[in-house]
């Protein structure tokens, strides 16, 4: 039975506190306040006096008991079945006890506002409750050019009356899901509550067709909808011996069928090799002592090869899968940063690497107790932003992928010349990104195709900073005829588990790529596999971005599949003049 206690409003002086009803007498439009004291079916005072009862009972007996096999030697731990069952009554009312009088007492401390004390939805009538309307159609298209649209349905009064607390400030928006029950009916009120707010409509961003309880406490707060994007399919992928159609989420027109082109190229020159170097999430926290040979003795234990399993010991006891792989540290004045490396399983692994790194700060604490954590990140991770820590030692997966085309392909399926091809990367992608100072950037466009599959699969689209560092290597081979084309890419931020990934739609797009979930033969290879074919897929993008900029076709490409070719001004134009017909 879901219960919640609140505070007790004291009634206003000279007045009568109403009495509490059952929940089978109330009414249709009544609220019923549910209390810890209906784990019985009895009246509150009836079933705390139970307990209480029961709780003196089961001590006064065990102590009499304990008391006598003390006096005859007997051992405490063998007990009768009598004992056993007080001993089951005193936890079983001692836990009631604790959490009756517990929470209603940490609540009269951190609540604040007398007003919420008449936002109580009892869950029985919640569940009796006809479900909300459905929403109304797409207006016509005479709405969209100007005719009145039509007045939104008109919600239940129970939720107006909410609308209008959240609205007020009597209620705070973020604790709409906790107390329905109910995130889609919570995302609605919060909606119309913002539209109230705000004046704005917000017409074309979709409520319905979502499951707002999946993405609760873990994906999104004070959801209002969600965002529909459009996903394309490049492939085949001809990758390692695999046949791998990689999904992308964009809004940029031409990208995957640049990115499809690349993988003909690639599958008619008979597939690309990957290699996974290196695989560790990494997390630094920063540190500060009073003096700087105070942090450089803390830096020579940490990388004392003598003092690693301690270390690993320690830090792997927060997962079963976080496994310690070393530590590099860095001391600016007496600051000091760590920078933990661990293994993740198929997760990306963020949180797992900080909890184990709280560990070993936990126990650094002892032996150095002048240590002051300043932050459990101190940015020498990096996470979220471009650095040459992660450019040079890798962060994620560390990924290098490679292919041969042919020269036949290059002529009839990119339509230019290996030299040329050649040329254009090391004036673009090599000396062009020398000069602007580039780190990591020394390719055409990776974050592109990283950026469509991370929104497609449930990966973190800020990863994309580090994820898509790349250099883009491309060579002529075989006396000239054949180009040999490769993209390192040190520092790939991805997991098959947790996050976005167990939303419905991204976890179909990993389907698709027969990494969903983890992988319980070998943990860890469904991630990896992933951060392949990312690599994968932007080499085909680079290869055929670069064509295209070596035959000049990129702007005719983008004219033709970026650019509406329909005549917007005209249309309208029809579609004014037809209104009469259509309304």
């Amino acid at each position: 039975m879901a219960m919640e206690v609140r505070r007790r409003v004291p009634p206003p002086h000279g007045s009568t506190a109403p009495r509490r009803q059952p929940a089978a007498g109330a009414g249709e439009g009544e609220r019923v306040r549910v209390q810890a004291g209906d784990a019985l079916p009895l009246p509150i005072r009836h079933t705390n006096l139970i307990f209480s009862a029961l709780f003196a009972a089961s001590l006064v007996y065990l102590m009499r008991r304990w008391r006598e096999k003390i006096r005859a030697s007997t051992p405490l731990h063998v007990v009768s079945l009598a004992e056993i069952f007080a001993i089951c009554g005193l936890v079983a009312s001692l836990i009631y006890l604790l959490s009756f009088f517990g929470i209603a007492f940490v609540q009269s401390v951190v609540s604040n506002s007398d007003d919420e004390e008449d936002f109580i939805i009892d869950s029985r009538h919640k569940q009796a409750r006809a479900p909300l309307p459905p929403p109304a159609p797409a207006p016509a298209p005479c709405s969209l050019l100007g005719s009145p649209a039509a007045a939104p349905e008109k919600m239940p009064e129970e939720d107006e009356e909410i609308v209008a607390a959240v609205v007020s400030g009597k209620i705070p928006s973020y604790v709409l899901e906790t107390r329905l029950g109910d995130c889609r009916r919570a995302a609605g009120i919060r909606r119309e509550a913002l539209r109230r707010i705000t004046g704005r409509d917000m017409d074309g961003l979709p409520l319905d067709g979502f499951d707002y309880a999946s993405i609760l406490g873990q994906c999104c707060e004070l959801p209002v909808g969600y965002v529909q994007l459009p996903v394309g399919v490049a492939g085949p992928l001809l990758l390692d011996g695999r046949r791998l159609y990689v999904p992308m989420a964009t809004t940029e027109g031409c990208l995957v069928a640049s990115t499809n082109r690349g993988c003909k190229a690639i599958a008619e020159s008979g597939g690309a090799s990957s290699v996974v170097l290196k695989d560790g999430m990494t997390r630094a926290p920063a540190v500060r002592f009073p003096s700087a040979r105070r942090a450089a003795e803390l830096k020579a234990f940490l990388e004392d090869p003598a003092n690693f399993d301690t270390l690993a010991v320690v830090f792997n006891r927060s997962s079963r899968f976080g496994r310690l792989q070393g530590v590099k540290c860095a001391i600016a004045g007496r600051n000091l940063y760590m920078r933990f490396s661990c293994s993740t399983g198929d997760a990306m692994g963020m949180n797992m690497v900080s909890k184990g790194v709280q560990n070993v700060l936990d126990y650094l604490q002892a032996d150095f107790p002048d240590m002051d954590v300043i932050s459990i990140s101190g940015n020498f991770c990096s996470d979220k932003k471009s650095a040459a820590v992660n450019w040079i030692d890798g962060r994620g997966k560390s990924v290098v992928c490679e292919a041969v085309i042919k020269e036949e392909v290059v002529k009839k399926v990119l339509k230019t010349n290996v030299q040329a091809l050649v040329e254009l990367n090391v004036i673009k992608n090599l000396a062009g990104s020398a000069v602007a100072g580039a780190l990591g950037g020394f390719n055409a466009h990776a974050s592109n195709i990283v950026a469509a599959i991370f929104i497609a699969t449930g990966q973190d689209p800020a990863q994309n900073v580090e994820s898509s560092q790349c250099i883009t290597m491309l060579e002529a081979i075989n006396d000239g005829k054949d180009l040999h084309i490769s993209v390192t890419m040190p520092s790939i931020e991805v997991g098959t588990v947790g996050g976005g990934t167990q939303l419905a739609s991204q976890s179909a797009c990993l389907d698709l790529l027969g990494v969903k979930g983890a992988n319980r033969e070998s943990p860890g290879s469904n991630a990896r596999l992933l951060a392949t074919v990312v690599a994968g897929a932007v080499l085909a993008g680079e290869l055929s971005l670069i064509s295209a900029q070596a035959a000049g076709h990129l702007v005719r490409s983008h004219m033709k599949y970026n650019r509406s070719s329909r005549d917007m001004s005209k249309a309208l134009a029809e579609a004014t003049t037809d209104i009469p017909k259509k309304c």
